[in-house]
């Protein structure tokens, strides 16, 4: 990306020659992003990231008298926009998080326009039943949107499988820069846009396009392509090292969602008596970077919400952090991380009495 913020720095809009170079450099960059899904370059538009992305699939897909169905687990980007639309279900989820897709179909109604259901949770790593939801919403004339954003490079993620009208990605889950997003619109697909201006994306959101950042998602993408499915292996072995090794030496602890299909590298685990607050400081303190639920519901009073909606009471959220896998973690890291955690669980429970 380096190059473009000091040399091919023309706006990719121009017509001049330092214009048309970034030009090719963005076009590249929808190639590069949407053969990583099987996507056309035409049917990927840049955003600012996946919330972005989740908006203009929400509010460009339904109008003032439309109904839209989601789940109780979906992003806040999701679930805070369709608070904002007149008619909207909700449709609860199981124990492991995965919706039933009969009760989305249950859910059509004649004004439905358009089904949201995430492909994978970002808390407990859950695979929902994306493909056949697809159907049902083909069958129904609903358009279909998937948050994507945790799926792509965990899953093998091709439109023609999925089935999604529109799909979300995110740059900065698959190492990209972060301030970049897209969203993949079906051909044939209509959406009004969130933003308007000039003629970008294709007329689908104006402004200025963010052509580093582009760049950026474009050599994501590449390492996507030649190297997910490998890493996702070598992840997966390191995800279940860890847990066997905390449910071994640790009484009380539960694996959230482990009843369900998961993504590799996503743990979330429960302690019973334990506040997740001071877990997390006391791992901070030693070098682990762990979280209690949704970066974006950080400094959050409340619980979880997905941790809810499975059903756990408010202290049983409280008392569960998750854990993410990358490609820089080996097994020496996760057996210190698993001894860290036994550490600190058995120190905060002396301090709290009454888990005895």
């Amino acid at each position: 990306m380096a190059p473009l913020f000091a040399q091919t720095f023309g706006n990719a809009s121009s017509i001049h020659f330092e214009g048309q170079q970034a030009r090719a450099l963005l076009d590249d960059a929808h190639r590069k992003v949407a053969l990583m899904i099987g996507a056309r370059a035409e049917e990927i538009i840049f955003t600012s990231g996946g919330t972005e992305a989740d908006n203009l699939a929400v509010f460009g897909a339904v109008n003032a008298s439309g109904h839209l169905i989601t789940t109780s687990v979906e992003h806040p980007a999701v679930l805070q926009a369709a608070g904002m639309l007149p008619s909207v279900t909700v449709v609860p989820v199981n124990g492991n998080g995965v919706v039933d897709s009969d009760d989305i179909r249950r859910a059509i109604r004649p004004s439905t326009q358009l089904i949201s259901v995430m492909h994978v949770n970002n808390e407990l790593g859950v695979v929902q039943p994306v493909e056949e939801i697809a159907k049902i919403a083909r069958q129904a004339g609903v358009l279909f949107h998937c948050d994507g954003v945790q799926a792509v490079g965990k899953l093998p993620v091709k439109m023609a499988a999925v089935g999604a009208d529109l799909y979300t990605l995110s740059a900065h889950k698959i190492y990209g820069p972060k301030g970049i997003g897209a969203l993949y619109v079906r051909k044939g697909t209509q959406l009004r846009p969130l933003v308007y201006g000039g003629p970008h994306e294709r007329k689908m959101r104006a402004g200025t396009e963010n052509v580093p950042g582009a760049v950026g998602f474009a050599h994501a993408a590449d390492w996507v392509m030649e190297h997910s499915a490998g890493e996702m292996t070598r992840q997966q072995a390191l995800r279940v090292r860890l847990e066997e090794k905390v449910r071994a030496e640790v009484s009380g602890a539960h694996i959230n969602g482990c009843g369900a299909r998961r993504v590799a590298n996503t743990s979330n685990i429960r302690f019973d008596g334990i506040d997740s607050e001071p877990l997390l400081i006391s791992l901070d303190l030693q070098g682990f970077a762990v979280s209690s639920g949704s970066a974006c519901s950080s400094g959050a009073t409340e619980p979880s919400h997905v941790l809810l909606a499975i059903g756990l009471t408010r202290e049983q959220a409280r008392s569960s952090i998750r854990i993410s896998l990358g490609r820089r973690n080996d097994e020496e890291q996760v057996d210190a991380l698993a001894g860290a955690i036994v550490k600190s669980v058995a120190r905060l429970r002396k301090l709290a009495p009454a888990y005895a």
